[in-house]
């Protein structure tokens, strides 16, 4: 890729690769990724990450962890340049001046739209909780709560496990039995809403999340 075809944001960092990293870790600042992981989701070359972690980690804006023998990385929150990164990376809406056509931010796509996610198994889907399991840590990622009679829930959460270039660890509910297990306190759904939650799509109001 030439330099002309490169985005602003690629430009004003040098490298395309240093640049959907700093994405991927300053607009999910509260999570950490290990190498293999972060190649899949950012679709680079596993050398390239590896290099541009070292210079990242190298300023320390970017910090590393070891869990069960893999080192994690995450954005580092105490760098001076955190809160700029935050809002040069957060989601931006369109605006517009008078007379003057909406102004676009151009930047990564983020991976993370639940919302567009959910809309193609809306009609099956009675419930999702999202949890920000950390590397180590008991539980799961996501409860799906609804029909998978016909096993559509089951081939969407494989698409979710794809779109968010990781391994997820998942459960399908029917939604009966979701309803019986919060009325006895089930000892797995006390534990998963201790944890802390990333989304919750709750259109019947049935998850009622009291702490």
């Amino acid at each position: 890729m030439s330099k002309e075809d490169s985005t602003p944001i690629e430009k004003l960092f040098g490298s395309k690769t240093r640049a959907k990293l700093l994405e991927l870790f300053f607009s999910n600042t509260n999570k950490s990724y290990y190498v293999r992981e972060i190649t899949r989701v950012i679709n680079e070359q596993i050398n390239s990450v590896r290099r541009e972690l070292i210079n990242l980690e190298g300023v320390g804006v970017v910090k590393s962890e070891t869990y069960d023998n893999k080192v994690y990385y995450s954005a580092n929150m105490k760098s001076q340049y955190a809160h700029a990164f935050q809002e040069l990376f957060a989601p931006r809406k369109a605006t517009t001046t008078s007379g003057a056509a909406p102004v676009e931010v151009q930047r990564i796509v983020r991976r993370n739209n639940w919302e567009d996610m959910i809309r193609p198994v809306a009609k099956y889907l009675k419930g999702l909780i999202v949890t920000n399991r950390l590397p180590g840590q008991d539980g799961i990622d996501m409860l799906v709560i609804g029909d998978d009679g016909a096993k559509k829930l089951t081939r969407w959460a494989e698409v979710v496990e794809k779109r968010q270039g990781r391994p997820m660890n998942y459960v399908i509910m029917g939604r009966d039995d979701y309803l019986y297990r919060k009325s006895v306190r089930d000892k797995f759904l006390c534990e998963l809403l201790e944890m802390e939650l990333t989304e919750v799509y709750d259109p019947d109001k049935m998850i009622n999340i009291e702490k």
